[in-house]
């Protein structure tokens, strides 16, 4: 590129469809750091302005300020207010076009060696492999020829209703085969559920801060602005809820808070559906993690609050991302409007939702689960053990729940650093910020998931990640 003048980027080709699958802004991020590190961004360029690249781009100002943000933390870029973002990282001898070291696990091609504290799921090795196998060919043999058609919108009446029986027995939903919409994911979920809004008049949907990145992606592509709340150790924080007068839907990790690990306090159960009767809104309630639960997970507030909470769900975490089956309980009202075909949807295919079927009446799916349950459940405590060895006087969220936990840092400290000289110590993982519409130097943490962690590499993990926070160069 000609160096003239200031040496302006504005032009360069960032190809998002180029990426590799994930949130927007670590698409956008990957897209700018290859420009970079193959020369069309030489050092000093300076970027557009977040606002501009957002129009050329038609994306949310937010993911280039994420983009932009994680960029400088790796050491790509510079930016100081009142001046441009310009590049800073140069080629040094040996450097190769690799990714930088927030890339989540879902971008990457194959797991990161050394230690994996990156996986807030199972790994593919626990996937059910021969009692998948035997569930397929079973419903291949047995199926009439006129359900291995296209699924219908909802899905398949069968998955529909084994589905409400183990929602109802389970999770004390009030569920039906009528009101169970299934979909490719949560996320296509939460995409239909916004669209449903949005065709309703809503203009903007209540997420958690920090909160799951994928669920707010899902949310703008459904058309809605997203609401930053807070949350803390209790979960959503409800009283934020009268900052913002005109707004009546909200999606909130009733079973697990995505980044602090909790439950939804019973408390702000009762005053977020009496805030949604008031204002004649909908709770989407994202049931996220609820199989892996340390301690009984509550039940879910749509057994309580039927007509006021959408319960969001999927077998990703129990089963595989390879099933990819997700679910939305919708309000009697809303489920037409959440089918609704606003272009060719990803539902499952008609064979994978007759295995889930077979998978879950035999059995064969609960005997899966508790097996499961148990592994993760030792895995855990060894990480509680070794981080009360290793890293004494760091607060620890999460141990209740679920396959991941949080390790605070003293206010002030920088989490990005500390992630990047762990990667450089082959010790993977993600700062708390990862999780954040926009960072937070007051509340910085490591986020540590143990899904694909061997229990043998724990000890020796959390001592390199103790010397790493000691001294993060």
């Amino acid at each position: 590129m000609p160096q003239v003048g200031t040496n302006l980027a504005w032009e360069t080709l960032f190809d998002l469809a180029d990426t590799r699958p994930g949130p927007l802004h670590f698409r956008l991020a990957a897209a700018i750091r290859a420009a970079i590190r193959d020369g069309r961004l030489p050092t000093g360029a300076a970027l557009p302005p977040s606002r501009t690249l957002a129009m050329r781009l038609a994306v949310s100002r937010w993911t280039v300020t994420q983009a932009y943000g994680h960029l400088i933390t790796e050491g790509y870029l510079t930016g100081r207010t009142g001046s441009a973002t310009r590049v800073k990282w140069a080629p040094g001898p040996g450097d190769q076009d690799v990714a930088g070291p927030f890339q989540p696990p879902r971008m990457r091609d194959a797991p990161p060696r050394g230690y994996d504290f990156l996986s807030y799921r199972l790994p593919l090795v626990a996937f059910p492999r021969r009692k998948w196998a035997e569930a397929v060919s079973a419903v291949t043999e047995t199926a009439p020829f006129d359900q291995l058609d296209y699924s219908e919108p909802g899905g398949l009446l069968e998955l529909r209703t084994v589905l409400a029986e183990h929602l109802n027995r389970s999770r004390g939903a009030v569920a039906e085969s009528g009101t169970i919409s299934v979909f490719s994911g949560a996320g296509q979920g939460l995409t239909q559920l916004s669209r449903a809004l949005r065709t309703d008049g809503h203009t903007a949907i209540g997420m958690e801060n920090p909160g799951s990145p994928r669920l707010w992606q899902a949310a703008q592509t459904g058309g809605l602005e997203l609401v930053a709340l807070p949350v803390d150790d209790d979960g959503l924080v409800v009283d934020a809820l009268a900052g913002f007068p005109g707004l009546r839907a909200v999606c909130v990790g009733a079973a697990r808070q995505i980044a602090y690990g909790n439950p939804l306090a019973q408390r702000r159960r009762l005053e977020l559906i009496d805030w949604a009767r008031q204002v004649d809104g909908l709770i989407i309630e994202d049931d996220y993690d609820a199989e892996f639960s340390h301690r009984p997970a509550p039940p879910v507030m749509q057994g309580t609050a039927r007509h006021r909470v959408a319960l969001l769900g999927s077998m990703t975490h129990a089963v595989g991302s390879a099933v990819n089956i997700g679910w939305v309980v919708a309000p009697g009202r809303w489920v037409g409007a959440v089918r609704a075909e606003h272009e060719i949807q990803l539902l499952p295919p008609a064979l994978n939702q007759l295995a889930l079927v077979h998978l879950m009446r035999t059995g064969a799916y609960d005997r899966h689960l508790r097996s499961t349950r148990l592994r993760v459940s030792s895995r855990r405590t060894k990480l509680a053990r070794a981080l009360e060895r290793h890293l004494p006087g760091y607060p620890v969220r999460g141990l209740g729940s679920g396959l991941g936990l949080v390790v605070d840092l003293p206010p002030g400290s920088d989490a990005g650093a500390v992630v990047a000289a762990a990667s450089r110590r082959q010790v993977h993982m993600c700062s708390l910020d990862e999780l954040r519409m926009r960072p937070d130097p007051e509340g910085p943490g490591l986020l540590l998931g143990y899904g694909n962690l061997r229990d043998d590499e724990i000890d020796e993990a959390v001592a390199l990640l103790a010397e790493v926070v000691a001294a993060p160069t």
